[in-house]
Parts: C-alpha cells; sequence; structure tokens
C-alpha cells in the first residue's frame, strides 16, 4: 500500500479493501486527534498560571458546538461501521464455486490435503484468479492461519471445523504463519503459500498425482520435485476405503434399508432429527456424529451407534467427510463400493467380518460394533443412527 516497504505485499481480492478500510481508520483517528492534541497545548499554554490573559465571561456552554460534535463523529463511525460490516461478511462468506483444500494444524507444522489426493507439509500451491476454500481443524490446541499478504487471518480450532477463503491475484511466494501462540516452538511454526499460473498449477497437479500415504517434501520447488509412481488416490477414494473397512456400509446402504440412513445425497441438506429440529448437513455435523452420534439423532433411526472419541485420527476424519461430499450428487455410491449382487457394498479384509453377520442379527456383535464406525459412521451425516449398533 503506497509503495511503503512497511505493509505487506497486496495479494488478493480482499487485501486491496482491507488497506483502504485501514487507512481512512488511521486518517479519521489523526483528524480528531491532532486537533484536540493541539488545542490542548495551545490552551494549557495561553492559560497557564500566571500568564496575563482575560479570563473573565468564559463561555458554559454552545449548543450549535455540541449538536456539530455529536453528530459529526456519529455520521462517521456510523458510515465506517457499515463499510466495516460489508468488509466482514465478504471475508466470511465462503463462494460456492472455488477448490477445497484442508489444512491440519499441529504442533508445530501446516498439513494441506488436496481432494485430489497430494499432501503437503508446510507449503500450499493454489492457482492464481481462483477462489481457494479451506477447511482447518487442529489437532492439538489452538492455532491461526494468518497470510499477510492475503489479510486473511483464522483461528483453527481442536475439535471443530472452521472455514476460510481467499483468491490471489498474482503468482508467487507468500508467508504463512501461526499467529496464536501455540507451544514452545511457536515462533518456528512457518510455511508458504505458492501462487502459479493456472497452466503452472495444473502441471504441479499432474507432476504430484500421488497416493494419499506420500507427502510432498517441504520447501521443494515444482521443478525439482518428483513424480510418485504409486496410483492416484484421492481424498473421496481414500474416505471409500476406510467406509468399507470399518464396516460402515452394514448400516449406512445406499437404498437406504440399513440401520442406519443412507449417505448418499445426504451433504448439504436439511436433517430432521428425533428431537423435531432440523440441522444442516455440513462438515461439522458429519464429524459430530462420528465423534458423538447421540448429540443430534436422527429421526427414525434408533441410538445404537457408539462413539468414536479419541478412536479414529483427524487425518480419517477429513477423508469421510470428502467420501460423503462425493456421494453429494444423489447418484449411487462409487463402483468400488458396490456389491456385483446388489445394492451393499462388498465387505474387505478385517470389515469382513464384521460385515453381514452383524447386519442380519442386528446385534452389536463385538467384531461389528468396534469397527462399525469408527470413521465410517462418521459418514454419515446421521452418524447418530450410525453403523456401530447394527
Amino acid at each position: 500500500m503506497l509503495g511503503l516497504p512497511i505493509m505487506p505485499d497486496s495479494a488478493s481480492t480482499l487485501s486491496g479493501s482491507v488497506d483502504t478500510l485501514f487507512l481512512v481508520l488511521v486518517l479519521l483517528a489523526l483528524l480528531f486527534a491532532v486537533p484536540v492534541a493541539g488545542l490542548i497545548i495551545y490552551f494549557a499554554v495561553k492559560y497557564r498560571r500566571g500568564a496575563a490573559v482575560n479570563r473573565s465571561n468564559a463561555p458554559i456552554e454552545n449548543f450549535k458546538l455540541e449538536v456539530t460534535w455529536m453528530v459529526i463523529p456519529l455520521i462517521l463511525s456510523m458510515g465506517v461501521f457499515g463499510w466495516g460490516a460489508r468488509l466482514y461478511f465478504d471475508m466470511f462468506t465462503t463462494p460456492k464455486d472455488g477448490m477445497d483444500i484442508y489444512v491440519l494444524g499441529r504442533q508445530w507444522m501446516w498439513e494441506f490435503k488436496y481432494p485430489t489426493g497430494q499432501r503437503e507439509l508446510n507449503v500450499l500451491h493454489v492457482p492464481v484468479g481462483r477462489n481457494v476454500r479451506l477447511t482447518l481443524i487442529s489437532e492439538d490446541v489452538i492455532h491461526s492461519f494468518y497470510v499477510p499478504a492475503f489479510r486473511i487471518k483464522h483461528d483453527v480450532l481442536p475439535g471443530r471445523y472452521t472455514t476460510a477463503w481467499f483468491q490471489a491475484t498474482k503468482p508467487g511466494t507468500y508467508h504463512l504463519f501461526c499467529a496464536e501462540y501455540c507451544g514452545t516452538e511457536h515462533s518456528g511454526m512457518l510455511g508458504s503459500v505458492i501462487v502459479l499460473e493456472q497452466k503452472d498449477y495444473q502441471a504441479w497437479l499432474d507432476q504430484n498425482r500421488m497416493n494419499t500415504g506420500g507427502v510432498i517434501a517441504e520447501n521443494t520447488s515444482p521443478g525439482t520435485q518428483t513424480a510418485v509412481t504409486a496410483p492416484t488416490q484421492t481424498m473421496a477414494q481414500a474416505g471409500a476405503q476406510t467406509f468399507q473397512h470399518l464396516g460402515c456400509y452394514v448400516c449406512h446402504r445406499p437404498d437406504g434399508k440399513g440401520a442406519g440412513p443412507s449417505l448418499v445425497g445426504v451433504y448439504g441438506k436439511p436433517v430432521q432429527l428425533a428431537n423435531q429440529q432440523v440441522v444442516l448437513a455440513d462438515t461439522n455435523y458429519i464429524r459430530d456424529s462420528i465423534i458423538d452420534p447421540n448429540a443430534q439423532i436422527v429421526a427414525d433411526y434408533p441410538p445404537i451407534m457408539p462413539t468414536y472419541a479419541e478412536q479414529i485420527s483427524e487425518d480419517d476424519l477429513l477423508k469421510l467427510v470428502e467420501y460423503i461430499k462425493s456421494l453429494g450428487s444423489g447418484t449411487e455410491a462409487p463402483p468400488e463400493m458396490i456389491n456385483p449382487t446388489g445394492g451393499m457394498p462388498q465387505p474387505g479384509g478385517s470389515s469382513g467380518n464384521q460385515g453381514s453377520g452383524a447386519q442380519d442379527s442386528g446385534a452389536q456383535g463385538s467384531t461389528n460394533g468396534d469397527s462399525g464406525g469408527s470413521d465410517s459412521s462418521g459418514n454419515g451425516n446421521s452418524g447418530t443412527q450410525g453403523s456401530g449398533g447394527q
């Protein structure tokens, strides 16, 4: 701003508006502070003790001055309030279009997860001119995601998803900080946001197609990264495998005939609860349904799902959330989750034990109960009714 080196770069669609409002606030503060301070000094000198000044007939009231002094500051302050409120809503209203990136904060690093499967530590790659929606959560203490060049600073909380967004306006590398004291190595919780032209960003994605188990090395440039030869696995595909492995499909059948509700098309839709309330099936609802399934029980389903608090990682929760979001079109579950003989997903690996036996009996056998939803139930927004109990 104004070419002053003390200001960070302005590299997002919001940064110009934030800088303008900040400048206006500074100028208004000077507009009132300088005259008031000047008059204080002037009168202190003129009417100091011992000065030969006429002190008789001093005015004790001036109606016009008092009204002016109240009305003008009121108009200015309300104008600034309205301007700031509008900017606040622009900053915290997440656009519907754009790309999603998941952010995990932990002592003392940032992990970024892309729905297409890439993962990065302390480095975030984004394209220029495109809205980027961030879903943030902490695995330990409160952190704060702060990119000065974008003028965004957002708290990252344990146990709850928060969202932020930005649109970068010019390519470059920008600093990322944690702006909330989070422990002894807080000052070292640094990172970078690398903004690329759209074609360069697509080339970076193609170069770094990777299995979810791999992580792109910190602070490596796009030209030096080596493509991983393992088959690409998106977050939704990884979530589908977790969903199957944990036996969640036993209750959350695509046809809605299981002990828990179908999750197809549920994301982003209103859900009727047993207590007559209606809630939106967003990311926090899905997560809460896994961690505390009895908090919001879906209407017409029994509260049989066990809790999976401290039994499933935030990483797996994000995969399950992304998987459920991928079912939001109202179509059937992905092909790899469908049994060739019907609508039921095939049990795989250890989940096979949790599968059909529990389903037929409806009992919460030890095998079925433990796996039944750890991560999967969560998938169900309705997780409250979850698979765990079948």
